[in-house]
């Protein structure tokens, strides 16, 4: 267990998560004696959940996912149950109470930045979003973009109606956004919710194929911002990141017939909100709060109507 992945763990949940953490090595082993499973070494960079290869008995590969039982991993496997496989890793089984994954192993699994220009990374993004995208059910659990913006509302409750360490201008500007975009959506539809560039694989058998949804209920133009504020280049200065922003909207506006402004919006209203989940839990939150302020001078210099 990488001593990383513990201190997420218990940072996030607290008290659930030391819990969690104690009876892990059993419930590894329930999960190995479960499926027949040979269990590997965990995935690098794991943020919140254990994510291990496996092998079953007759030599097929998985990858098993676990987490302490929470909403995120219940709507993540809702998600991938709606997508049935379309442009995303198939579910193969699960076990909500237990908060367990049994998935798809992606092979070779390489990440598209690896392997694509950052032109055709964000055409194969666009692409992956028109096939995942599906009208929600009426009977569908997976939260709305509304109950995600809430974190505007947690933030003034903490500082008194006041924005703490954030601009007061950016936030009302994000709030504001976020409200006239939401009121204007013309159609909700499943969202992946997380689609930056380490979340798509490339399968040798199906293509690339998304990984790791948060599932969400809200208007298509969201889906772009967590790919917007990714993979940016490091090391050039301000004007060279801002053209590479400003070739994804275009691209994303092109593709996905959404206007480039609308789009602006969108993602800033997204890199504002990821700047406020970092500051929640005690994360370095400044430089995506400096994309915000990128994208909302892109949003303002594109003329194109909501």
């Amino acid at each position: 267990m990488p001593q990383s992945l513990n201190e997420k763990v218990e940072a996030v949940h607290g008290e659930q998560g030391r819990e969690w953490l104690k009876k892990l090595p059993a419930l590894i082993t329930y999960c190995a004696e479960r499926w027949s499973l040979r269990l590997g070494q965990p995935f690098a960079n794991l943020s919140y959940n254990l994510v291990l290869p496996a092998v079953g008995s007759d030599g097929a590969e998985f990858v098993l996912k676990l987490g302490v039982p929470c909403p995120e991993l219940l709507n993540e496997a809702a998600a991938l149950d709606l997508f049935q496989g379309i442009g995303a890793v198939r579910l193969l089984d699960h076990d909500a109470a237990r908060g367990i994954l049994l998935l798809e192993r992606v092979v070779p699994g390489t990440p598209i930045y690896e392997m694509q220009s950052d032109l055709e990374a964000t055409r194969t993004a666009a692409s992956l979003m028109r096939k995942l995208w599906r009208p929600p059910s009426l009977n569908h659990r997976l939260p709305t973009l509304a109950v995600w913006f809430q974190a505007f509302s947690r933030l003034r409750a903490k500082f008194g109606g006041r924005t703490g360490p954030f601009p007061a201008k950016l936030i009302d500007k994000a709030e504001r956004a976020f409200a006239e975009l939401n009121a204007s959506t013309v159609s909700h539809v499943i969202l992946h919710g997380d689609l930056h560039h380490a979340n798509i694989l490339r399968s040798a058998q199906r293509g690339w194929l998304a990984i790791d949804p948060k599932g969400i209920c809200g208007d298509p133009g969201y889906e772009v911002g967590s790919f917007m504020i990714n993979q940016l280049p490091v090391g050039v200065s301000e004007s060279v990141r801002i053209e590479t922003l400003k070739q994804r909207l275009a691209i994303f506006s092109e593709e996905l017939g959404i206007a480039g402004k609308r789009l602006a919006l969108w993602s800033f209203c997204h890199a504002v909100l990821s700047g406020l989940w970092d500051w929640e839990e005690s994360a370095e939150w400044r430089p995506t709060m400096s994309l915000a302020v990128m994208l909302e001078q892109l949003s303002i210099k594109d003329q194109q109507h909501l």
